[in-house]
């Protein structure tokens, strides 16, 4: 927390520079707002990226970003070796519970992977990306553009540096493959990429070998997400928002929607555009997130498929929660409702105020009609998504200080929880004569 909390502190006073903004520099808030939200790779913003911001101020927030995308403690780790100094035992844990399910060998040599594999697929996103943007910008602004779309889409930041998002190339079908292609690869998780790589190695060798508990379900779950949200966005909004479109466009914004809602922020349509009940979808995805170790937030992929795991486990009266001829320990079971149950105690709570805040005085008919706008910006920037309603160039000095706090613990709060919660139990607990209560 220190770390992101510092981070975001000098982005703050770079972007505060007069050389970071065209005419007159950003105010504290709004720089603090925009060094939080690319820290916390988020997206929502309150000045625009493409035309407030000048090279200088974009490539401050294209550094936070990759950063905050990576995260602080793979850096910090990764520096302490290629420095020699090595790492105590409490930090390679520290290290394990962030990146691993289990145990490696090397640290050093994981981490070394990480940011090694975070360049190689950046730089393949940013060359393929040239191909559209280069041939109508010329070689140094269409590079440019290619490197920060790029980086942003790994990082699931949702930074862009067109005013309107990727609209303009919403019938684009080399800019959604790509900018898709490398949300879905930041978003699964480093693990996850590095199993399948070495999978796939050792069948080419012929050696049979499977992949982990873990990856199986944050890929099933991943592509269970991912189809099932483009599909109920077509059937909702294909008599609506995507009638005016041509039908290989309203596939690609189907399915595009589908995935930027797990935390990239990217959009090819105008969102106030879509329906009550699409917009309840991608607060849902928002929610569910990304998967663990990798760039994205919400309370992670892994944790939802947990979750109905237990729920499936316990209504058919099975004291044990199986997944794929698997047990899971309890305390897995344990962990997982604390964190989901924590997550919507907080965002309720942060909800609350925000609504207490920004509708306070306001008539009853004014109120209705924001409380949507309200609660999609509280859940995309708790997740750190970054879609917006419209909510953010209406928030007063005190909401935006209420997002820029969801944005950081949805960065980093959900993962102290988990680490608190990884704690041993505590041999000196006291337990009392047991005595039950009524229940539903």
């Amino acid at each position: 927390m220190l770390y992101y909390g510092a981070a975001i502190l000098l982005g703050t006073v770079a972007l505060a520079l007069p050389l970071a903004a065209h005419g007159e520099p950003l105010s504290l808030l709004d720089a603090l707002f925009t060094a939080t939200s690319a820290q916390c790779v988020t997206g929502l913003i309150v000045v625009d990226t493409a035309t407030r911001l000048t090279l200088f101020g974009q490539l401050v927030v294209l550094l936070l970003m990759q950063i905050g995308g990576l995260g602080i403690t793979t850096f910090s780790v990764y520096l302490f070796f290629y420095l020699g100094r090595g790492l105590g035992i409490r930090d390679r844990c520290l290290l394990q519970e962030t990146l691993l399910h289990s145990p490696v060998e090397s640290v050093g040599a994981l981490v070394r992977s990480i940011v090694l594999l975070t360049l190689l697929i950046e730089g393949l996103g940013t060359a393929l990306l040239a191909f559209v943007f280069v041939p109508e910008m010329g070689w140094a602004k269409g590079l440019y553009f290619s490197l920060f779309h790029a980086v942003s889409a790994f990082c699931n930041a949702g930074f862009s540096l067109f005013s309107d998002s990727l609209v303009g190339y919403r019938d684009n079908g080399l800019v959604n493959a790509v900018i898709l292609s490398l949300i879905v690869l930041g978003g699964i998780g480093f693990l996850v990429m590095k199993e399948v790589g070495d999978l796939i190695r050792r069948r080419s060798r012929r050696i049979r070998r499977r992949l982990s508990l873990h990856s199986r379900l944050v890929i099933l779950t991943s592509l269970t997400l991912i189809a099932g949200g483009a599909l109920l966005i077509g059937l909702l909004e294909g008599p609506a928002a995507l009638t005016a479109l041509a039908p290989g466009e309203s596939l690609w914004t189907a399915l595009f929607h589908s995935v930027t809602a797990r935390t990239a922020g990217f959009n090819t349509m105008d969102l106030t555009l879509m329906g009550v009940p699409t917009l309840f979808l991608i607060m849902f995805l928002m929610f569910v997130g990304a998967s663990p170790g990798s760039c994205g937030g919400g309370i992670k992929t892994t944790s939802l498929a947990l979750f109905l795991a237990v729920l499936s486990s316990r209504l058919r009266g099975n004291p044990h929660t199986n997944v794929f001829r698997r047990t899971l320990p309890e305390a897995a079971a344990s962990k997982v409702l604390t964190l989901v149950m924590t997550a919507l105690l907080f965002l309720a709570l942060a909800v609350f105020a925000l609504l207490a805040v920004q509708l306070t005085g306001q008539s009853a008919d004014t109120s209705r009609g924001a409380f949507l706008e309200y609660v999609f910006e509280a859940v995309s920037a708790f997740a750190t998504v970054g879609l917006s309603l419209g909510a953010t160039e209406k928030l007063q000095p005190m909401g935006k200080g209420i997002i820029i706090l969801l944005m950081f613990v949805g960065r980093v709060g959900l993962l102290t929880v988990a680490f608190t919660m990884l704690r041993r139990s505590r041999e000196d607990a006291v337990e009392y004569a047991e005595e039950n209560i009524m229940i539903g």
